[in-house]
């Protein structure tokens, strides 16, 4: 890990020496220096360290630290360098190259790690890259290693192996995905890539489609940091980071791989490092017909990183990510029997252009432009099933006679309505953008505290439109933070900071947070028992309404109508509000072994309030709305800020390096989640299916007292893993316990004798896959993936079956560069 600085003499002549170069030529050829530090995980100096300067990979002089853990080169030529740094009961630690000017003076801090398992630097957390061990933040942080180990197709399975994330998949690939965290719902997570935000209006991400090609690493933050990253956080923050180059030796790359269900992968891609620029691009293709009938996937994504340094103080850094995805839509196969004939198309465009600026020695600015642009196409071009109209008001369409089982023992036989009368074909599509610029500061008056400020404005425009019913927004917000972060003797380290929210729908919100990180025990060189670390966290978290949300409110309905405007101004109607969540959580991290394992326990409790949901008008008196509004013509309900939840659990996690090239790691987390408040149809009139008519039934919703849907009490991973020499190999174990939910279904007579009891409805379920790779040389790798190895039977959502045993293999092959995957 490391940091890079400018020293004070620099920046301050900057600008005059920018002015005089821009004017005269230099005739003489000027040199540069690298100086910085060399720390240990919590930050304090290392003396006597040995520090190795290289270039190309090579060592080309060696010095040692001072007694302030310091180090110096100077007279240094124009190029490319990194350093190589290493201390006795340290793990020696090499950094990425950086370009020197001419003249230039880079100030680099190198900070070790004890033991053989990795340290990592986070930025979710503080909003600039910190050592993990610095933070009391529950993060997660899946490297490129990892990535390359478990060989996913999609970030979505990474996150499978990550304490607190419960991911549901509906049908097989591409279907869609949805991650919930610590109890939240699936539009709770702020998901980034390269820092642009990448969800739609209101919270919602698509995780089927996020590709892990050329993916570097997946941070996870669990809980809200709305102080941060503003709306949409009120239970994780995602932050996706593309690859980039680093050798000055250009790397290109091109792998090839199929497998059964007419599986088909190909990507190819060029990396590499010139003088002041360094590059990243990639372009992949991933098709597969899947188990199911009319559920093919067609997947491209192309995905670049282009960095500029024109100096020792500022980079330039250019992002692009572009993908398109076509999509049959069986609907839920086994409910039916027959596979629907819909089918989607979606396309995501993500770009975004950043400058830092490291001012003086102690300032830091950044500023960027992001934009995000979000497209959805789904038709249903006719009706699928059998004919049936009993009341003879149209036909509606039946699938099969199926028998449907829950995991709770209860069953049905029957047919569902598949298809509901209307004019076909049936269109929904929508697109959304979002563009914003954000400026942060960061000030440190002394290595241990630092001051960090930003802003954001963002507009958000965007329309939904199902079958000619065209709902936009067009949003203007504005968001700025200050935050404070600070260590007392390397041993307390403290965050904390408000974040104020100005947003064109719901107005003003502020939402605080603290975290805190406290060592009973420093890490010591040696030893079984390690450090100790004590974790504490509170935040509270914000999100805006989608745009169904915002046409779909009071106000919005009310102004639509005659009497709408008068009904506003006498009651005092107010726009819908934002949704909301508390967060808290502590824990404790050990270092054992030597620092060669490590165990952790955290504890958590979440509550989520004032969240959206769509209310009937004849329950809206109860909420307070007075009946004359309830009452008007042609008002039937709208959506407003009812539900509540709650979630407190614990999780587990533990790393071991167990030696001779085998890491073992592995996860469990306990939720208790339960719904407090709700005034949706479903929870107000549950439903009653006459083959056990004492059993109340949420159709659509979860009944109040009861779980959300699809969040399970207990869930799990453990990922083992061997490399010797060429050679890799990781077996992987997801376990899940049952879960509530809801079949989703409806009768050919309306009615409910198609639905089962909410509780323990879905079964668990463990799953265990395997990847492979053997790199033949440094330019041929043979490469291979198991999905589902046992080939269970399970379903992530009621009536949509899971992937089958899958599998995969192919040959990446590599030109140039600096070495192997296994180098």
């Amino acid at each position: 890990m490391f940091t890079i600085r400018v020293s004070r003499t620099r920046s301050r002549a900057l600008l005059v020496l920018s002015l005089v170069g821009s004017w005269f030529p230099a005739h003489a050829k000027s040199t540069g220096t690298l100086h910085g530090k060399v720390l240990d995980p919590l930050g304090a100096t290392i003396p006597n360290a040995k520090v190795a300067l290289l270039q190309n990979g090579k060592e080309i002089t060696i010095t040692s630290t001072d007694q302030e853990g310091a180090f110096r080169f100077s007279t240094l030529d124009s190029g490319r360098y990194g350093l190589r740094a290493e201390a006795t009961g340290f793990k020696i630690q090499d950094t990425p190259s950086v370009f020197l000017s001419p003249g230039a003076t880079m100030d680099i801090d190198v900070s070790l790690q004890i033991g053989s398992l990795p340290q990592r630097v986070v930025v979710s957390a503080t909003g600039a890259e910190v050592p993990e061990s610095q933070v009391g933040a529950s993060v997660s942080v899946i490297d490129h290693e990892q990535l390359d180990n478990l060989n996913p197709l999609s970030v979505h399975e990474a996150l499978r192996t990550v304490p607190g994330v419960q991911v549901i998949q509906t049908a097989q690939r591409g279907g869609t995905t949805s991650v919930f965290v610590r109890g939240g719902d699936d539009d709770f997570n702020k998901v980034l890539v390269d820092g642009i935000p990448v969800n739609d209006i209101g919270g919602a991400f698509e995780f089927a489609n996020l590709s892990t090609r050329a993916v570097d690493r997946v941070e996870v933050l669990r809980g809200p940091n709305s102080v941060l990253y503003g709306s949409d956080t009120l239970s994780s923050v995602i932050n996706v980071t593309t690859r980039h180059g680093t050798s000055t030796i250009p790397e290109f790359s091109y792998s090839l791989d199929g497998g059964n269900f007419g599986t088909l992968g190909n990507a190819v891609s060029i990396a590499g490092a010139f003088h002041q620029f360094d590059y990243f691009s990639e372009f992949s293709r991933f098709d597969t017909r899947n188990s199911i009938p009319n559920s093919a996937l067609h997947d491209g994504t192309y995905a670049g990183n282009f960095g500029w340094t024109p100096n020792g103080t500022t980079q330039v850094r250019f992002t692009f990510r572009h993908t398109a995805v076509a999509l049959g839509d069986a609907n839920a196969f086994a409910s039916y029997g027959i596979p629907d004939d819909s089918s989607q198309k979606n396309q995501y465009l993500y770009w975004g252009v950043t400058v830092q600026n490291q001012t003086t020695a102690h300032w830091h600015n950044l500023l960027s432009f992001v934009s995000g642009d979000l497209r959805y196409q789904f038709v249903n071009p006719s009706p699928t099933g059998t004919t049936f109209d009993p009341f003879g008001s149209g036909p509606n369409y039946l699938g099969n006679t199926v028998t449907i089982r829950g995991a709770n023992g209860f069953s049905s036989t029957g047919q569902a309505i598949l298809d509901y009368a209307g004019i076909y074909p049936q269109t929904f599509d929508s697109r959304t953008t979002r563009q914003s610029v954000y400026g942060q500061s960061d000030y440190h008056f002394h290595p241990d505290l630092g001051v960090t400020a930003g802003f954001r404005y963002e507009n958000g425009n965007g329309y939904t439109n199902s079958q000619g019913v065209i709902a936009s927004t067009d949003r203007n917000n504005y968001s700025a933070f200050l935050e404070a972060n600070g260590s007392v003797a390397h041993r307390l380290y403290t965050t904390a900071g408000v974040g104020f929210e100005e947003n064109a729908v719901f107005g003003f919100a502020a939402t605080p947070r603290i975290s805190q990180a406290y060592y009973l025990r420093r890490p010591p060189t040696s030893g079984f028992l390690g450090e100790s670390k004590l974790k504490f966290n509170f935040g509270k978290g914000i999100k805006e309404p989608s745009i169904f949300d915002q046409s779909s409110s009071l106000e919005m309905l009310l102004s639509q109508l005659p009497q709408g405007p008068s009904l506003i101004a006498k009651y005092g109607i107010s726009p819908v509000g934002p949704e909301r969540s508390q967060s808290f959580d502590f824990g404790l991290d050990e270092g054992l072994w030597n620092n060669r394992a490590r165990f952790g326990v955290t504890f958590f409790r979440e509550n989520f309030y004032d969240v959206i949901a769509f209310v009937n008008a004849s329950v809206l008196p109860v909420l307070g709305v007075p009946r004359e509004i309830t009452q008007s013509s042609g008002f039937f309900g709208a959506t407003i800020n009812s539900d509540s939840s709650r979630a407190f659990g614990a999780e587990l996690q533990w790393e071991a390096n167990v030696g001779h090239g085998l890491h073992v790691q592995g996860e469990y987390t306990y939720l208790d989640s339960v719904v407090t408040h709700s005034f949706t149809g479903s929870a107000i009139q549950p439903s009653y299916n006459p083959a056990f008519p004492q059993i109340p039934i949420g159709a659509f919703a979860p009944l109040v007292g009861a779980r959300p849907f699809n969040r399970a009490p207990h869930s799990g991973s453990v990922v083992v893993s061997y490399e010797q020499n060429r050679f890799g190999l990781a077996l992987t174990g997801y376990f899940v316990s049952r879960r509530d939910g809801s079949t989703f279904l409806t009768d050919g007579y309306f009615g409910s004798s198609m639905l089962l009891p909410n509780r323990n409805l879905l079964a668990g379920y463990q799953r265990i896959d395997l990847s492979g790779r053997y790199a033949a040389s440094r330019h041929v790798t043979a490469y291979c993936s198991v999905t589902n190895l046992l080939s269970e039977h399970y379903q992530e959502k009621f009536g949509y079956p899971s992937l089958p045993l899958t599998f995969r293999t192919g040959l990446q092959f590599t030109l140039g560069g600096e070495g192997g995957w296994w180098k």
